[in-house]
């Protein structure tokens, strides 16, 4: 396990939502937070909100789709922090799409920074866990990679490549004595979901949805889902054929 002497608990997409939760949590508990986000003022208000804190909050303003910048944050962070213990990589962006108005430029956005800036973050991280042997790494999908839905296309494709790429990913990180976990949340109260016109059950406080999260990482399971009932549920769903899988899905949507 790693802990605050390690290093600094790096989490991405901190200027909002589970992101910020997770980093106010995680100073609570001792750890140097290194904050990360394109929107400079956010992070240096959070650094202000967690003054009270027993750890810090540490702005590191970065764009994860840039690789240039990746690379150089995780650099100055190592050297100004003797390594990156946890790394919570949530960034992500949520935009609510059907095949009636396919917008590619949309989709993209989503492949760039839910997928391809996730997965640029590993590649970046390695090098320096592979030289310490210690590592722990967790990766915040969404229960919609379970199975498609609607409304979701681009997200939820992201979200269940994130989720196959822990899956691969877990095999090599157990070979190499480091840790990766997937975290897998419903549907919790931030300014994405507030862009549902739809019934979201199960919805929970991002206070709520940050404990979850940081308690899930203490333990040794693989997969941080929550809240358990809704995913549970999503889960068994997809085991459904297909004939009963889309009337059941798109009677509980209205879809």
């Amino acid at each position: 396990m790693t802990t605050p002497n390690d290093g600094c608990a790096w989490v991405t997409g901190a200027s909002s939502g589970i992101g910020r939760a997770v980093a106010l949590r995680l100073a609570r508990d001792g750890w140097t937070v290194a904050a990360s986000a394109r929107g400079e003022d956010a992070l240096e208000e959070l650094a202000t909100a967690a003054e009270d804190a027993r750890g810090r909050v540490v702005p590191a303003p970065c764009d994860v789709t840039d690789r240039k910048a990746v690379e150089k944050t995780i650099d100055r962070l190592v050297a100004d922090h003797g390594g990156i213990a946890l790394a919570v990589l949530n960034a992500g962006l949520y935009l609510p799409d059907r095949a009636d108005d396919l917008d590619m430029g949309a989709f993209d956005k989503q492949v760039q920074l839910n997928l391809l800036g996730t997965v640029g973050c590993v590649a970046a991280l390695m090098p320096h866990w592979l030289k310490t042997r210690k590592g722990h790494l967790a990766v915040v999908s969404s229960v919609a990679g379970y199975s498609g839905l609607p409304g979701s296309l681009a997200y939820g494709a992201t979200k269940a490549a994130l989720i196959n790429f822990c899956e691969g990913l877990r095999f090599d990180f157990k070979r190499l004595g480091l840790k990766v976990q997937l975290v897998n949340p419903g549907f919790v109260k931030t300014p994405q979901t507030d862009k549902n016109e739809f019934p979201m059950p199960f919805l929970m406080e991002v206070e709520d949805a940050a404990d979850r999260l940081v308690d899930g990482l203490a333990g040794s399971g693989f997969e941080i889902a929550f809240p358990r009932r809704f995913a549970y549920g999503l889960k068994l769903l997809r085991c459904l054929p297909y004939w009963l899988y889309f009337p059941l899905i798109g009677r509980a949507t209205g879809k």
